[in-house]
C-alpha cells in the first residue's frame, strides 16, 4: 500500500486520534467463563407425576411449570436459544417413546439453593390430584440414595436410649384439688398454688435459673388452653415451653423479636408473632411434639392494606384463629377467608373461601363451623353467615339492614350464637340497637331477633348455660348503667288436666315445661360498671367498673339468689376468673414497655372468693402480667349434675379433709414452739435426775434435813384484806 493511497492516509489518521488509548498489557485472547458449578443443590427431582400419552404432555407441562414457578423463578442462561417460555432448559418432563408415556417424574433446576429447598417443603406430599401425592427431592439427595449398596449388609442402628419425658399434667394431682397462677413483677417471673382459702403458697419461681445468674422470663408468659405447657418469651431468641412438676426446660422455638403467642385449642400447634410489617415471616406456627417451622406468613395478606401508607398504618393484622380440633388455621383476607389444613398448612381446597366484604370472622368453640359478618356490599344488604368446614356448605344466613358495626359472640358450648348489630337510620344520624340470637344447634339455625332501645355497651354468655347478660344505657357514655338478664328458654307452667294423671303424661309435663323462646329474667339499674365477667361455673357474674377514670366498683351477684355484695379495688384495670370458679383476681398492671408509673403504689392483684370474700392481697412496684393456669374440664354435664344432686355427700368429705388440712396447718405453724417445749422438758427432767441423785450428799451437810420432804413443813392460813377503792355517797 503506497503513501499516496487515500485509505492508508485515513488509517494513520484513525491511529494518531487513537494514540493513548491502548494499554500496552499484553491481549489474552481466551474467554473468562463463570466457574462451573458441578453441586446440582438448586436441582429437585419431583416424583409420583401422572403418567400422560403424547396428546396430554403439553397440558401436563403447563400445569407442572404453573406449580414450580410459583416457589421462586427458574434459571435461565444467556444466548440458550432452545429455551422458550412453555419449556425453559431449567425444566425437564421425561417422556419414554416406547411407552408413549411419561415416567411420572420431573427434573427443575432454579435459580438459588433457597428455592430450591423450599421447594421440597411446600411440593412434599401436595396433592396433585386425587390419585397422586407428590415427592419432592433435592437432586444431592438422590445422588445419595443412589450410591447405596443394596446387596451390602443392612446393619440395625441402635435406638437411642429412652429418657422419660416429664409429665406435663402431674399438677392436676394435686391432692388438695388446688389451682396454679403466673404472675410477672420487676424482673421476677413465679407460679403460685392457690386454695380459695390462705394464701398462695409458691410453686416455683426460677430458682434454678437465679442460680445459673439468667432471668427465668424476660417478657411476657403464656399458659397452653390445657395447662400443659407454660411459655415464656425471650424477644431476643424466641420462645421457650415448660413443663412437669419442677417446670423443666421442654423445647425451644426460634423466633426472633417475639411480641406474643397463640397456642391451638388441642395444644398441638404453637403460633408466633413479631408484629413487623416488614418481615415476611413475621407469624411462624411451629409443631410443639417435633419443634418444626410449618410455615410462615407476613403480618398481613396479600393486597389487604389500602396504597395510602398513613390509611394502612391504621388498619390492625387480622388474626389468626384456629378450629375447636386443631384440624384448620384460618385468617381473613380482602373479600376472603384463606383456611389452612393442619400439619401441611396448605390452603383447603387450594383455594380461599369467598367472603364478599367481610369483616370479621370466627370458629365456633365446639365443632368446625365458621360465622362471618360482612355489611352492604355491591348492592347486597349486610349479612351473617355460618359456614361449614371442610364442605363450605352454608348452613344459614341472616340478612341484615341499615348496619353500622356488628360484633359477635359465641356461647362457650357452641349452642348459640349473639350478634349485637348497630344500626342506624335512613338519615344515619341516630344509632340503635339489637341482639340476634342463634340456636346453632336445632334443626334450621333459627334466628331470634331481640330489640333493646339503649345503647349496648357489653354482651357475655353464662359458660355452660342457656343465660345471657347485657349492659346497657340510654347514653353510651353514662356512668349509671342497666345490666339485664335474659335466658333462651322460657319456664311453661305443664297443664293440669283433671282425671288420672299417669306416669307418661307426668313426664310429658316435665319434658314440655321448657320453650324455645329468649325471656327476661330480671333487670339490675342504676350500676357503675362497665364490663361483666361471668364465673366459668356459672349462675355467679362480676359486675365490674375498670380503668383509671373508672370507681374501681366490683359487685358479685349470684343470679339465682339474687344476693349482691359490693367491693372495691381501686384503678382495677382487669379481672380474671379461675378455671373452677372459686376465685377470681383482680388487677393493677402496666405493660412491660412503660406506663401507669404514677400509679405504681396500686400496682398488684387481689384474690376474691366468688362470693366477694377478699383472700390475699399483694403489691407491687412494677406489676406486668396475671394469669390462672387453664384447667381441662374432665367432667362431663351428667357427671357435674350427679355430683350437684349429692352435694351433702361430698361435703362431708370435704369437711373432713378440709378439718386435716387445718390441721396440718396448725402443727406446722406450731413447730417452731413444740420444738421449743420439748426442749425445755426435756432439760427440766434432766435437772430434776442430776438434783435427785445429789439428795444423799444435800441430806448430809444439812444434817439429815431433808428440804423435799413435805413433813418438815408448817402450813398457815393467812387472810389478808386490802381495800381497793372506796367511795362515800349521800343518802337522803
Amino acid at each position: 500500500m503506497s503513501a499516496d493511497d487515500p485509505a492508508a492516509s485515513a488509517l494513520e489518521e484513525e491511529a494518531a486520534q487513537l494514540d493513548g488509548y491502548f494499554s500496552d498489557a499484553p491481549l489474552d485472547p481466551r474467554p473468562k467463563y463463570p466457574p462451573l458449578d458441578t453441586s446440582f443443590n438448586r436441582c429437585v427431582v419431583i416424583s409420583n407425576l401422572p403418567k400422560v400419552p403424547d396428546s396430554k404432555l403439553d397440558k401436563l407441562r403447563k400445569v407442572v411449570l404453573k406449580l414450580v414457578t410459583r416457589i421462586g423463578p427458574l434459571a435461565s442462561y444467556d444466548g440458550d436459544d432452545a429455551a422458550t417460555d412453555d419449556e425453559p432448559t431449567s425444566f425437564l418432563l421425561p417422556f419414554d417413546q416406547a411407552s408413549n408415556s411419561t415416567v411420572g417424574c420431573a427434573f427443575v433446576e432454579y435459580e438459588s439453593a433457597g428455592d430450591a429447598k423450599k421447594a421440597t417443603e411446600v411440593l412434599e406430599g401436595y396433592k396433585f390430584d386425587k390419585n397422586h401425592l407428590l415427592k419432592a427431592t433435592l437432586y444431592t439427595r438422590t445422588e445419595e440414595l443412589r450410591e447405596i449398596d443394596e446387596d451390602g449388609d443392612f446393619q440395625q442402628p441402635s435406638p437411642e436410649p429412652y429418657k422419660e419425658k416429664p409429665n406435663t399434667m402431674e399438677w392436676m394431682e394435686d391432692s388438695c384439688q388446688r389451682d396454679e397462677f403466673a404472675i410477672r413483677y420487676g424482673n421476677e417471673t413465679a407460679v403460685l398454688w392457690n386454695d380459695g382459702k390462705s394464701d398462695p403458697a409458691v410453686d416455683y419461681d426460677g430458682a434454678r435459673e437465679k442460680k445459673a445468674g439468667i432471668n427465668w422470663c424476660d417478657y411476657y408468659v403464656q399458659w397452653s388452653p390445657k395447662g400443659s405447657y407454660f411459655a415464656t418469651l425471650v424477644p431476643s431468641k424466641g420462645v421457650i415451653l415448660w413443663g412437669g412438676k419442677n417446670f423443666e426446660k421442654l423445647a425451644r422455638f426460634p423466633a426472633r423479636g417475639v411480641d406474643f403467642v397463640v397456642f391451638s385449642p388441642q395444644e398441638n400447634y404453637l403460633m408466633t408473632n413479631n408484629n413487623d410489617r416488614n418481615d415476611p415471616e413475621a407469624i411462624k406456627v411451629f409443631s410443639i411434639q417435633t419443634g418444626e417451622l410449618l410455615r410462615a406468613f407476613p403480618l398481613y395478606p396479600r393486597d389487604f392494606l389500602p396504597d395510602d401508607p398513613s390509611e394502612a398504618q391504621q388498619i390492625p393484622p387480622p388474626p389468626f384463629q384456629w378450629s375447636y380440633d386443631d384440624n384448620y388455621l384460618a385468617r381473613m383476607g380482602t373479600d376472603l377467608i384463606s383456611v389452612f389444613e393442619t400439619p401441611s398448612m396448605k390452603l383447603l381446597d387450594k383455594r380461599s373461601l369467598a367472603c364478599d366484604g367481610i369483616r370479621e370472622f370466627q370458629f365456633s368453640p365446639k365443632a368446625n363451623i365458621i360465622a362471618y359478618w360482612a355489611p352492604e356490599h355491591k348492592n347486597q344488604p349486610a349479612h351473617v353467615d355460618l359456614i361449614e368446614i371442610p364442605s363450605r356448605k352454608k348452613l344459614r344466613q341472616k340478612n341484615l339492614f341499615y348496619v353500622t358495626k356488628c360484633s359477635m359472640v359465641w356461647q362457650e358450648d357452641g349452642d348459640y350464637l349473639g350478634v349485637k348489630v348497630t344500626r342506624h337510620t335512613k338519615s344515619k344520624k341516630t344509632l340503635y340497637n339489637n341482639l340476634e340470637l342463634f340456636r346453632v344447634n336445632q334443626p334450621g339455625i333459627p334466628v331470634e331477633m331481640l330489640d333493646v332501645k339503649d345503647a349496648v355497651m357489653a354482651f357475655a354468655w353464662e359458660p355452660q348455660g342457656s343465660r345471657f347478660a347485657i349492659l346497657h344505657a340510654e347514653n353510651p357514655t353514662s356512668t349509671k348503667v342497666n345490666v339485664t338478664f335474659y335466658d333462651m328458654w322460657k319456664q311453661v307452667e305443664p297443664d293440669k288436666k283433671k282425671g288420672k294423671n299417669t306416669s307418661a303424661d307426668s313426664n310429658n309435663n316435665k319434658q314440655s315445661q321448657l320453650l324455645a323462646e329468649v325471656t327476661k329474667v330480671q333487670t339490675l339499674e342504676n350500676k357503675q360498671c362497665n364490663c361483666l365477667f361471668w364465673s366459668p361455673a356459672g349462675r355467679t357474674i362480676l359486675l365490674a367498673a375498670l380503668g383509671d377514670s373508672a370507681s374501681g366498683t366490683l359487685e358479685f351477684y349470684d343470679v339465682d339468689s339474687r344476693s349482691l355484695t359490693v367491693k372495691e379495688h381501686y384503678r382495677a384495670n382487669q379481672v380474671l376468673w379461675d378455671p373452677s370458679g372459686r376465685t377470681v383476681a383482680t388487677t393493677v398492671s402496666q405493660p412491660i414497655g412503660g406506663g401507669h408509673f404514677k400509679f405504681a403504689m396500686d400496682n398488684g392483684y387481689i384474690l376474691w372468693t366468688f362470693q366477694g370474700k377478699q383472700i390475699h392481697q399483694a403489691s407491687f412496684e412494677t406489676f406486668y402480667q396475671f394469669q390462672w393456669r387453664p384447667r381441662e374440664k374432665l367432667s362431663s354435664k351428667a357427671e357435674i349434675d350427679e355430683i350437684a344432686k349429692n352435694i351433702k355427700k361430698y361435703e362431708r368429705q370435704f369437711t373432713k379433709f378440709d378439718e386435716a388440712k387445718r390441721r396440718r396447718q396448725r402443727l406446722e405453724e406450731t413447730k417452731g414452739k413444740r420444738k421449743l417445749r420439748s426442749e425445755f422438758r426435756a432439760t427440766m427432767a434432766r435437772l430434776r435426775e442430776w438434783r435427785a441423785r445429789q439428795k444423799v450428799e444435800r441430806m448430809e451437810l444439812l444434817g439429815g434435813y431433808d428440804s423435799e420432804d413435805e413433813d418438815n413443813f408448817v402450813e398457815r392460813e393467812v387472810v389478808v384484806e386490802t381495800i381497793l377503792s372506796s367511795k362515800e355517797e349521800l343518802v337522803y
